[in-house]
């Protein structure tokens, strides 16, 4: 695993050079296997931009999420490439970018549960699908299925406006029985997303994810959910908050979920409202940046070394030098805040808002995975003497996830092409001081 912000170090003498008879005496560290694993609709996303008289035409609601058939896609997506509207088309899916993108800013394993065409031509969208996923993303286990995977049309109004039109072909399929038990048990983290709760009864998709959850329950192993729109959140609010309170430790949302989920306009409030029902908290607020919210234990608070910040809560983060825990493994649990504005004020020129929240996300879980990944190489180091969700603080992960959200805002795919820049691997160095 390539490590979060590696620190540097300094030493007085040659590490590599060891005394000759100490280290008969020694034995090696075993290499340790890390992984994170997922469940998603596999699909391709494609980007045009399109007229609101397109969007009556097909009855699209301007800004929202609409599910269209098989037939009606291929009508719309022939419409859109005789038009020449088309301006992109990339692999998709909240938990396939978040999977990509971890896989490249870790330089390690991911493993995704999902479906893919039995059948595959060159040219096709699962061939799209293939080749825009990192190597490092393991599509073993992906379940066939006859037909297409899904398809998501992301269709940009003159002012900026998102529409979604989704084709789910056989997205959904998904069958509990290709959930891997000793994947998801031996994993960092399982990640999963809202939408798949809601499949219909006929498809599989819902019953796999609850049975990765149980699996990954029984072994402790951290449940991440992002919320994927506020559209499906405010269909049934109280439905996710228990959902929440009995699955998930870690949830991901941006600040109009925040609204649907808790009710409350404020990020920060709707932050430490929703840590009633899990452990962590990342919530990307657009132009005001992103905020991390979670319990540390109180004897083992760190107060920050940066200016106190202003805002609903007074002086909130004034504790973010702490590390993440869970609630039930602090004696003494208080609740911390970080926050941090878009790297460098946000690009000159944003290319695409379409995954920046799943960048964000990518980085909590690098520092996720880094932190049981550190635990099994040096079970005996002093960050593990009383457990931790996190190796990080919650100020360093804001910054992480921060810089990560930059890069995909600043290109048109939300799939990272390349990790940060060198100049940049450590998190005490360059930006991180600025």
């Amino acid at each position: 695993m390539k490590f979060p912000g590696q620190r540097k170090s300094k030493h007085y003498f040659p590490v590599k050079d060891r005394d000759p008879l100490l280290a008969k005496l020694t034995t090696p560290p075993l290499p340790v296997n890390t992984w994170i694993c997922g469940i998603d609709q596999t699909l391709v996303d494609i980007e045009a931009q399109v007229s609101e008289q397109l969007l009556a035409e097909y009855h699209l609601p301007k800004g929202d999420s609409t599910l269209i058939d098989d037939a009606a896609a291929q009508r719309l997506y022939q419409h859109l490439q005789q038009q020449q509207l088309i301006t992109g088309e990339f692999a998709g899916g909240t938990i396939g970018n978040t999977l990509h993108n971890y896989s490249v800013l870790a330089d390690d394993r991911s493993v995704l549960f999902g479906v893919m065409s039995q059948q595959i031509e060159v040219g096709s969208y699962a061939y799209r699908y293939l080749c825009h996923t990192s190597s490092k993303v393991d599509l073993d286990h992906l379940q066939p299925v006859n037909g297409p995977i899904g398809r998501c049309f992301t269709l940009i109004s003159a002012e900026g406006e998102r529409t979604f039109a989704i084709s789910k072909g056989a997205m959904d399929k998904l069958t509990p029985e290709h959930i891997s038990k000793p994947l998801v048990q031996g994993a960092a983290a399982l990640v999963l997303t809202a939408y798949l709760m809601r499949a219909h009864a006929g498809d599989g998709m819902s019953a796999a994810a609850m049975q990765a959850i149980e699996y990954a329950k029984a072994a402790n192993v951290p449940v991440v959910l992002t919320l994927g729109t506020r559209f499906l959140i405010e269909e049934d609010p109280q439905f996710w908050q228990q959902f929440i309170a009995q699955h998930v430790t870690v949830l991901a949302m941006n600040e109009d979920e925040g609204v649907a989920l808790t009710g409350l306009d404020d990020p920060l409030q709707a932050s430490a409202k929703a840590l009633e029902w899990c452990d962590m908290v990342l919530t990307t607020a657009g132009a005001n940046g992103l905020y991390t919210a979670g319990y540390a234990e109180e004897t083992e608070k760190r107060e920050t070394a940066h200016l106190l910040l202003p805002g609903s809560i007074p002086e909130f983060n004034r504790y973010e030098f702490s590390r993440p825990k869970r609630k039930q493994d602090c004696d003494n649990p208080i609740k911390v805040f970080a926050h941090i504005s878009p790297y460098m004020g946000g690009p000159e020129k944003i290319r695409n808002t379409n995954g920046a929240g799943d960048g964000a996300l990518a980085a909590l879980l690098h520092d996720l995975a880094a932190n049981s990944y550190h635990k099994a190489r040096m079970p005996g180091s002093i960050k593990h003497a009383r457990g931790g969700l996190c190796y990080s603080s919650f100020s360093q992960i804001c910054k992480y996830a921060n810089r990560v959200a930059y890069e995909v805002l600043a290109q048109n795919s939300p799939r990272l092409s390349r990790g940060l820049p060198e100049r940049e691997d450590s998190l005490e160095e360059a930006y991180w001081e600025r």
